[in-house]
């Protein structure tokens, strides 16, 4: 009775198709009062013909903690990029990278917030349904493919560092003589492997939510990389160091004198790609909204705080990496940071644990990013059908196929899907929040020459720049070196 005299006060039960009876004001924080144009839109939705009938995604009665929650994002933020920060410090100096680094975590936020704005206004929490109420049938179309295939991307990349790592790193363990025509040597068989046993079983998960256990152990081996590249900063000898007589041959190291001087701001030639690298690291917008979903107590200001906890927490993650990786190894950082050590030395026990800890949180990272793909394919395709486990494990089943398929036979993946990366990732973070601002919010509540729609325009015209300036540096590499370095997440 109390929620449906609520379901009276409000106009409908608007928040994905309920209303927890505890969080009235929670409803009305998001805007849902006086908004009734979107009724309509919310019926087509989720018809609720049984107020207590659960929708094909999430009871919508959020049951994950907020702890979890930052766990799920900060997991969906922090990618394989974290490896390139310190070369893109080497690239831009210490002051530079760190004005890039807080104007790209700020901007991140922003967007965030936009998308929540939207959802508060019209009770819809799913990136592809604020597509529909922005454009019609083709922007839901264009949002789930976008999401698609930047997540296909970043999953591919995951798997492709478990298909090129993992196998060196048994081989380690082996020593030298191990036989590299085992099949345990085979990074093709590995992934297979590897997306069977870990990945696919917690891809059955029904709710994102559950995979906060997993998510935190991610964030735990990351942290353990952190320590550790801490650590390296105060045993490896800077190459010119008195102290370190035998240089390693890897370092080729020049006469200059400044080559153990950290550059405060500098400009080269691979400057500018360092802000698409540090613009993809916060890359995390398809996750918000199900997440968001899944909150227990769900209101607008509690999934920012759920944000800008787990972008200050991957801020300051990224800043010590990028700082005591570059000062370890100055111009000599490679764009794979692991790599640098490797060469170094690659029967470092420590650094072998490292790898390790890496290939482990990639891994669990896969099916935090696979969640979104198959709720885009949902609402696409089976947007009026009430949940079903077959389809829900069949999806997730073909994605990881398609993934592996990618993974094994293409040869220049990094290349395909920096591609996509560079249109999909801008679209993501800048594009699509601001125009689903700009045409979700009434006219009457905020005009088209108000500060806030002036203001998301702005930072559409922002997302057009890094999406034109990315996309000429990957052709220009494809022309003068025939590779990309501009990666995606």
């Amino acid at each position: 009775m109390e929620l449906q005299k609520m379901g009276e006060e409000v106009g409908t039960e608007r928040l994905n198709g309920t209303v927890p009876n505890h969080d009235k004001a929670a409803v009305l924080e998001n805007g849902f009062e006086g908004e009734e144009h979107a009724m309509t839109e919310q019926e087509e939705f989720l018809p609720h013909n049984n107020s207590k009938k659960l929708n094909q995604f999430t009871d919508f009665e959020g049951k994950t903690s907020f702890g979890m929650s930052v766990f799920n994002l900060s997991n969906a933020i922090m990618g394989s990029g974290i490896l390139g920060l310190a070369y893109a410090m080497s690239n831009t100096g210490i002051v530079l990278f760190v004005v890039l680094l807080i104007c790209i975590a700020l901007l991140s936020s922003y967007s965030i917030h936009l998308l929540l704005k939207c959802a508060g206004v019209v009770g819809i929490r799913a990136y592809e349904q604020l597509g529909l109420r922005a454009f019609g049938h083709s922007g839901k179309v264009v949002a789930a493919v976008i999401i698609s295939m930047h997540n296909i991307g970043a999953m591919s990349s995951y798997l492709f560092i478990v298909k090129s790592e993992l196998p060196l790193v048994i081989q380690t363990f082996l020593g030298s003589s191990g036989n590299t025509n085992e099949w345990y040597m085979n990074g093709n068989v590995l992934i297979i492997v590897v997306s069977i046993c870990v990945i696919l079983p917690l891809a059955m998960m029904k709710h994102l939510g559950y995979l906060g256990y997993t998510s935190g152990l991610s964030l735990t081996c990351m942290c353990f990389f952190l320590i550790s590249v801490i650590y390296k900063k105060f045993q490896i000898p800077c190459p010119l160091n008195e102290t370190h007589h035998e240089v390693p041959e890897y370092y080729n190291v020049t006469t200059e004198d400044d080559v153990c001087a950290a550059k405060i701001f500098t400009v080269n030639s691979k400057t500018a790609y360092a802000i698409p690298i540090l613009a993809f690291a916060f890359v995390c917008h398809p996750e918000v909204l199900p997440i968001y979903t899944e909150l227990r107590r769900a209101s607008k200001r509690r999934m920012q705080n759920v944000a800008n906890v787990s972008i200050l927490a991957m801020f300051v993650m990224y800043l010590l990496t990028a700082i005591f990786g570059y000062l370890t190894f100055y111009g000599n950082v490679e764009a794979e940071m692991l790599h640098t050590y490797i060469k170094v030395d690659s029967l470092d026990r420590l650094i072998l644990s490292v790898r390790l800890a890496v290939l482990l949180a990639v891994t669990l990272t896969v099916p935090v990013v696979l969640f979104p793909i198959r709720r885009a394919i949902q609402q696409l395709l089976f947007h009026k059908k009430d949940f079903s486990w077959l389809r829900h494990v069949i999806i997730a089943i073909c994605l990881l196929i398609i993934v592996n398929l990618l993974v094994i036979f293409v040869p220049n993946i990094k290349d395909i899907f920096g591609f996509i990366g560079a249109t999909s990732a801008p679209s993501l973070i800048f594009i699509l929040p601001s125009i689903f601002y700009i045409r979700i919010v009434p006219n009457e509540k905020e005009s088209l020459l108000s500060r806030s729609k002036i203001q998301a325009a702005c930072f559409a015209g922002l997302g057009f720049i890094f999406m034109v300036m990315s996309l000429s540096f990957i052709i220009v590499d494809w022309v003068t070196t025939g590779k990309s370095s501009v990666g995606g997440h």
